[in-house]
């Protein structure tokens, strides 16, 4: 087996995330930071925004299989698609870590003079992080487990897509970003409410320390004592969404 190029994973997981990043923050920062011209378009422009981003991301990181999500790099890696390779492993996840990091930092460049004008700490975090609209740990941790299951579960079932060993038929796999972004908007459509929907530890957790560290005029708290549910609900979830793949996915 050749070795796989450690660099260029590392790079396409960076560019891809980042964009990812980029319009997925960019969309929310465009519907809750005041005096936009999207201010107040709505869950569902937010949700399709997502989706696009998702798109977007994964269509410039091909290179790399376009993971963009440690949940979906883990996994795979339970659902024994993926080497288990050290370098490897942290080559995907340190590009998903400073991609999203990049990207959150760009989305506040786009946006720097409305985070100004926002008088709400909340609502900055918010563009930078997710948060429940009804803080409770243990049902926000399964919220995310479930989300993430569903992206993971799913994003498998579209690489099973034409594999003539299990007699899978052709199509979406060949669709390419297209399946994977209109998932997402899915997913955050039907669960997304309870937590925002984070589906992504990278997504969550890099931009979450940008919003810390940028000198944003009024943030307020970066709210670190939600912070591991969104890295550990989307872990559990895609474990799980890769073993359970193993047994039923090709019977399904």
């Amino acid at each position: 087996m050749d070795t796989p190029n450690y660099g260029v994973i590392f790079l396409s997981e960076t560019v891809g995330t980042a964009l990812l990043l980029l319009l997925g923050a960019g969309v929310v920062a465009n519907v809750i930071l005041a005096k936009n011209k999207g201010f107040g378009g709505g869950w569902l422009l937010i949700n399709f925004g997502w989706g696009l981003a998702v798109f977007s991301g994964v269509t410039v990181s091909y290179a790399s299989g376009a993971h963009l999500n440690p949940a979906v790099t883990f996994g795979l890696l339970a659902a024994g698609t993926m080497d288990f390779d050290i370098v490897l492993i942290l080559s995907y996840l340190g590009g998903q870590f400073l991609g999203a990091f990049l990207g959150a930092v760009l989305a506040w460049l786009a946006y720097r003079q409305h985070f100004d004008a926002e008088p709400d700490p909340a609502a900055k975090l918010g563009v930078f992080s997710t948060g429940p609209a009804i803080r409770s740990y243990v049902w926000n941790l399964i919220t995310e487990i479930i989300g993430t299951f569903v992206l993971v579960f799913v994003v498998i079932g579209f690489g099973r897509a034409g594999d003539p060993e299990i007699d899978a038929p052709g199509g979406l796999a060949a669709l390419g970003a297209i399946p994977v972004a209109f998932l997402v908007v899915a997913i955050g459509a039907s669960l997304g409410g309870p937590t925002g929907y984070a589906i992504n530890p990278a997504r969550d957790l890099a931009p979450r320390i940008a919003h810390a560290i940028l000198p944003i005029k009024g943030k307020g708290s970066s709210d670190w004592g939600y912070s591991w549910v969104p890295v550990v609900g989307p872990l559990i979830g895609g474990l799980l969404a890769g073993w359970l793949s193993i047994p039923l996915l090709p019977v399904l």
